[in-house]
């Protein structure tokens, strides 16, 4: 592989986008391009056209997207569906139209139905309803991978998507608004600890997490999507849609125990049952991928401690928050 191919990476400086830039540097690519929102508004045609026509990458990495939990998801619907569909549609259409070698899209576990048969397996696609509390977010990724599919069919061209489980690690969202289970686990865990220590008391403070525990859940850690994602680019892959994953799930009350052992944690954790569960189990068939030539490296408690240390040396980027 050329190491002076140019590479554009969208969404170079969120969790998966500076993770895969992390990767290729590491494997000796040179000719990487990243543009902040600032220098480069995704949601806008126009500004997109201008950029593929100025800089002429020879393969797009699609990391960039509007992301966020169920409380996110429900609160901006509109926001979730538009300006996903907006900047998939500008990078994916704007590769078309010029040429681009090799478009990788990324998308999101949640684009399965609520109710299939587990593990998920890529032609469960379509077949049922989605899960409401993100059905906004994963319609979006559905038509950019049948966009991406559908260029494929009438172009011969080499457009790939991956769909990633549950992702997490350095460099995460911990805004507890907006951010996934396990980062917002991590933040409060940490944070009733501290609080419970401040005080003198020889227990940290108790942990308030949503629903019941119950439903299971699959995570892989960004390093090992990074590495997936520079494979699907260095290898001629038969398909255009792939399952990434570890094919391996835990309870969210299992997920909550490790984290809270990691993080040094020894108060109360209480369920609040009133609030949504979500789907009861999202598990991925990682059967293409593995026979593709690829499989995940990092264990979900080594990459939980390897999250909490980035965390905690970045505490300065986070602000206090209130611990029920």
């Amino acid at each position: 592989m050329n190491k002076k191919v140019k590479i554009y990476i969208a969404g170079h400086r969120g969790m998966v986008g500076s993770a895969i830039w992390r990767d290729l540097e590491g494997k000796g690519y040179t000719n990487l391009i990243g543009k902040t929102s600032s220098e480069l508004d995704l949601r806008n045609q126009a500004a997109v056209n201008s950029f593929y026509q100025t800089e002429q990458p020879q393969v797009v990495i699609d990391a960039a997207a509007r992301v966020g939990g169920i409380l996110a998801n429900s609160e901006f619907p509109y926001q979730f569906l538009m300006e996903n569909m907006q900047i998939q549609n500008n990078l994916i259409d704007g590769a078309h139209q010029n040429d681009v070698e090799k478009f990788i899209f990324l998308g999101s576990s949640c684009i399965y139905p609520k109710l299939a048969t587990q593990p998920l397996k890529e032609d469960c696609l379509l077949t049922s309803s989605l899960e409401p509390t993100n059905e906004w977010y994963a319609i979006a990724k559905i038509s950019g991978l049948k966009a991406c599919e559908a260029i494929n069919k009438q172009y011969g061209k080499n457009f790939i998507s991956l769909m990633p489980t549950n992702l997490f690690g350095t460099h995460d969202n911990f805004d507890l608004n907006s951010s996934h289970v396990l980062p917002a686990m991590i933040r409060k865990f940490h944070e009733a600890k501290i609080k419970g220590e401040s005080s003198g008391s020889t227990r940290s403070e108790p942990v308030e997490l949503w629903g019941s525990g119950t439903p299971m859940r699959e995570f892989l850690f960004v390093d090992d999507m990074a590495d997936a994602v520079v494979y699907a680019f260095e290898n001629k892959l038969p398909d255009s849609l792939y399952n990434i994953g570890t094919g391996v799930d835990l309870t969210i009350k299992e997920l909550a125990e490790l984290i809270q052992k990691t993080v040094g944690h020894t108060g109360e954790v209480i369920w609040d049952s009133t609030k949504p569960d979500g789907t009861p189990r999202k598990l991925m068939d990682v059967t293409k991928m593995k026979n593709a030539g690829w499989k995940s490296k990092t264990s979900l408690a080594e990459g939980i401690e390897k999250t909490y240390d980035w965390f905690c040396n970045n505490l300065g980027k986070f602000k206090t928050v209130h611990i029920k």
